[in-house]
């Protein structure tokens, strides 16, 4: 990893920069929450083939929603390549192991095949991506990280992981990753929350939930607030390994949690029923916080807005996306702005004019999808449109694991 970021000349990483049509490769330019990072990363993801040595890694064999891996030729950087493939196959395999643990912390019976739907796709059919992090020392940094501080530049921003859940590989000689002791449901960006140091432990992996799984679990896990200090002497180096659902997954509370003395608001574990009433579509939501990643698309998509009560727009936008999006083509965010942009201004003028919008939400009717999305489990809203047809203990927000 130190190789790729400090031996590689310049030029040679804007090689292999990413782009508004590719997720994956090197970057230094991330936005977090609006704020530009003090990191430069490079992402490697699942190949859309499924095979690693299924060449070349670029279109067409291995092109997906997120694009495709660009990697350095071993003339440049020898075994750089089979060395991250080994690395990703091994969280792949551990990441396996803990959804499954997971499911069983929530009382679920490994022979339940609905309770277990998300974690049977999640081994089949991952779209998981490894990030290689490097944070160079900041000398305008002008903040402890305590609470009440003020800290200007971030290595990255407060934010809750996107996917499942995320297996860390620190840096043993720096210490700053922090995470939020308080947290509400709503976004919170942290800055008057009480921060704690992460202090990696040699020879284990820091493992925290991720959003989709706070929504699976319907709050009992949930995804903590963190975020990475920059060091004024100081670099830091760290490897996150995002497990992530399938692209067509819809991802809604699981119906175990949902039982009928949640309706009741008897039930001591959700007294107020389901939080998360609107389905999420982890392709829309993914391509969406990639978009904020790249450029600043206004307020980063969270789920929240998919909570109980939420008026956000997403819910609808991502019915669009999801009959429009081909999973086998990469995302491109300047097209996606200009039809957004263009839709915006078309909704505005039916309003003025007083017509009503494109698309619309009806509560009392449950979900319902074509047989190309994936229902992990049952909501209780759902978007009107024609082509949707068909059926539809508490827990700690972050483990130590050793090896």
């Amino acid at each position: 990893m130190k190789d790729f970021f400090i031996c590689l000349p310049q030029p040679q990483k804007d090689a292999l920069r990413r782009s508004e049509r590719n997720s994956r490769g090197y970057f230094d330019d991330e936005l977090t929450k609006q704020k530009r990072d003090w990191k430069e990363c490079s992402d490697v993801g699942t190949p859309e083939s499924g095979d690693w040595n299924v060449l070349p890694d670029s279109p067409p064999q291995n092109s997906c929603l997120e694009g495709y891996n660009q990697f350095p030729s071993d003339d440049t950087l020898p075994h750089f390549r089979s060395k991250i493939i080994q690395y990703f196959q091994a969280c792949e395999s551990l990441s396996h192991k803990i959804a499954t643990y997971m499911s069983l912390g929530l009382g679920l019976s490994t022979e339940d095949n609905e309770a277990m739907q998300l974690i049977d796709l999640l081994r089949k059919d991952h779209t998981s991506f490894l990030r290689l992090n490097y944070y160079p020392p900041c000398a305008n940094n002008n903040g402890s990280g305590n609470t009440g501080d003020e800290v200007s530049i971030m290595g990255i921003s407060p934010h809750t992981d996107a996917g499942f859940l995320t297996i860390l590989l620190q840096d043993d000689g720096c210490y700053s990753l922090q995470v939020a002791l308080q947290q509400q449901l709503v976004d919170n960006v942290g800055s008057s929350l009480e921060w704690m140091t992460v202090h990696p432990i040699p020879g284990a992996l820091t493992v925290n939930t991720g959003d989709m799984c706070t929504i699976w679990s319907n709050g009992l896990y949930k995804a903590p607030l963190h975020r990475v200090l920059t060091n004024t002497e100081k670099t830091r180096f760290s490897a996150p390994f995002f497990y992530n659902p399938p692209y067509r997954a819809v991802i809604t509370p699981l119906p175990s949690l949902l039982s009928p003395q949640d309706q009741d608001s008897s039930n001591e574990r959700h007294p107020n029923g389901a939080l998360y009433t609107h389905p999420c579509a982890w392709g829309y939501f993914r391509a969406i916080r990639f978009a904020g990643d790249l450029t600043d698309f206004g307020t980063e998509i969270q789920i929240s807005d998919y909570a109980k009560g939420s008026t956000s727009e997403h819910p609808i936008k991502q019915e669009e996306f999801m009959n429009e999006v081909d999973f086998n083509q990469p995302f491109s965010v300047e097209k996606y702005w200009f039809n957004q942009s263009k839709r915006n201004i078309e909704e505005a003028s039916m309003v003025a004019s007083g017509m009503k919008p494109f698309l619309s939400i009806n509560s009392s009717e449950s979900l319902k999808v074509t047989d190309e999305l994936i229902v992990l489990s049952q909501g209780q809203n759902s978007h009107n449109h024609d082509s949707l047809k068909g059926n539809t203990t508490d827990s700690n927000s972050s483990i130590i694991i050793t090896y």
